[in-house]
């Protein structure tokens, strides 16, 4: 789920992104009483994108889950993933209300929770990793264009404007990239790309 928009009388409109069988997900919400129209709004080489509004009383697990988070000092962060029977998400917020959204979750749902930290982290942000002046030096290097095909700019251009010498805005450039590819990678590992 990559967008949501809940009306007042618990009516949600949500944006899917599919990464799978779209015939199939398609057919199984329109055959969903509480499922109103469902459109096929675009897709991409190996992702379709759907529109649907849900009556959120008529689906009890969709019901429960907006009741948990529902309150004030709660945050869940796009998308929302369904892998495999599961559900996978980002939450932040107040400490205390947090904790109440745990509680009040049924018997029914159980919730694991793989990792308590800061947000943004490493995981949703990978920007947030990287040092002052390995940003900067990314920064840098898309401003002159070293990254376009032309290859516009030199690492000599990139050290230059960063008043370092070329191994060291080198370096700083190779950091950053490993740990935007790193995250990259582990969001398409997750399911969240």
């Amino acid at each position: 789920m990559i967008g949501w928009n809940r009306a007042p009388r618990e009516i949600s409109t949500f944006r899917y992104a599919i990464e799978g069988d779209t015939e199939a997900f398609v057919a199984a919400a329109q055959a969903t009483d509480a499922i109103e129209p469902v459109r096929l709004v675009g897709s991409e080489e190996t992702v379709s994108y759907v529109f649907l509004t849900a009556r959120e009383r008529l689906i009890p697990v969709m019901d429960q889950i907006f009741e948990t988070i529902a309150r004030a000092g709660v945050i869940v962060h796009r998308p929302i993933v369904w892998q495999d029977g599961k559900i996978h998400c980002h939450v932040s917020g107040d400490p205390e209300a947090l904790q109440g959204a745990l509680d009040a979750l049924p018997d029914e749902i159980d919730c694991r929770i793989d990792e308590i930290g800061r947000f943004p982290c490493g995981r949703t942000n990978p920007a947030s990793t990287s040092g002052e002046r390995q940003r900067e030096a990314v920064t840098v290097t898309l401003d002159l264009g070293y990254d376009e095909n032309s290859r516009a700019a030199t690492q000599g251009d990139i050290a230059a404007e960063l008043e370092c010498v070329t191994n060291t805005a080198s370096e700083h450039l190779q950091k950053a990239e490993a740990k935007l590819v790193r995250a990259g990678i582990e969001r398409i590992d997750s399911g969240c790309a």
